[in-house]
């Protein structure tokens, strides 16, 4: 075995151990047996570079997290309900430009200026359902009680297309649109149609008294003086526009099945990654970061905050899952991708 070789895996080695001594500092904030904690994967040229677990999955058990903890993805999951409206047109059962009064008779008559496009690409004008909904209420809402919120409305803020307003009601909407054309609920296709196939075992949308996350994370408010559980509020229990639980163990089957047709062709998924107004396609935000293309998207929710950024041409994913309302995390994924992608 040559010097130079020994020399060669001595630099890679060192390299390595310096970087991740970076992303320790990076997290330091997180890591810790009495702090909310964090679960972090790069992924490079299909292959996970780093993989990094800090703080507690559940405080008052003393459960740390782990690569397999399963997070909140809040924001995060619309992805998902775009995938799942894709895979209903490319089966022929949906397009993109029928709107919300065809699919729902009874809907207002707005409705019929509502397409699928527009939920997706947050440009319905929609009424926001947490500016009608008080946390005084004594149980939690669902997606279906926002559809019926919504045929209590008589008009949108805007002319349907015609301007950009992000919507989580459009995407409780298109959960409802997808249970109504699949004839399954929201939380079982997902399962037949993304998690079964890509072996997202553990990864689910959640539904109390119906189905389990396994390996939870719960979410905390951190205080100057105190921690708090926070894991739930009155809109934890929508779906559509962030329900679903995952773990970076899972989303990295998630995020390279996105490489491949598994799902659906690409060319459907590139509509996904087409901005229309702002920033936004199907579930994503795009955009470019320092020179690369970036398809991303954050989640944030009482006791959560995550994200997912990626640049398909560069092979390239950074996935962070949090615990507790701050900071964002947005920030740390670019610092992330300073240091395993631009430098």
């Amino acid at each position: 075995m040559s010097l130079l070789f020994l020399y060669t895996v001595a630099m890679l080695t060192g390299c390595k151990m310096i970087k991740e001594q970076q992303v320790d500092s990076i997290f330091k904030a997180y890591n810790g047996v009495n702090l909310p904690g964090a679960a972090v994967m790069v992924i490079k040229q299909g292959q996970p570079v780093l993989i990094k677990s800090y703080g507690m999955a559940h405080l008052e058990q003393n459960i740390p997290v782990t690569p397999q903890t399963n997070f909140r993805l809040a924001s995060m999951t619309k992805q998902f309900t775009a995938m799942c409206i894709m895979m209903l047109v490319e089966q022929g059962k949906l397009q993109f430009n029928s709107s919300v009064g065809e699919i729902f008779p009874d809907f207002p008559k707005y409705g019929k200026h509502i397409t699928i496009a527009q939920l997706l690409q947050h440009t319905s004008g929609l009424v926001d359902y947490e500016d009608l909904v008080t946390d005084s209420l004594p149980y939690q809402i669902k997606d279906v009680e926002i559809l019926q919120l919504m045929m209590k409305q008589d008009s949108t803020y805007f002319e349907p297309g015609s301007d950009y307003r992000y919507s989580n009601t459009g995407y409780a909407i298109l959960a409802m649109v997808v249970e109504k054309i699949s004839e399954h609920s929201f939380a079982d296709f997902l399962k037949r149609s993304i998690f079964g196939p890509l072996e997202m075992q553990y990864t689910v949308a959640y539904e109390q008294g119906i189905s389990e996350v396994t390996h939870r994370a719960y979410g905390y408010t951190i205080f100057p003086d105190s921690i708090l559980l926070t894991d739930q509020s009155v809109t934890s229990a929508v779906l559509g526009d962030g329900g679903i639980y995952s773990s970076i163990d899972d989303l990295y089957k998630w995020d390279q099945a996105l490489n491949t047709d598994k799902l659906v062709a690409p060319k459907t998924l590139e509509l996904a990654y087409t901005p229309h107004l702002e920033i936004y396609g199907f579930g994503w935000r795009i955009d470019d970061f320092k020179g690369h293309r970036r398809i991303h998207h954050t989640g944030s929710t009482r006791g959560f905050r995550t994200v997912i950024q990626r640049f398909p041409q560069d092979q390239f994913t950074i996935i962070i899952l949090t615990n507790r309302n701050d900071p964002d995390v947005a920030p740390l994924a670019e610092k992330l991708t300073d240091l395993y992608l631009v430098k």
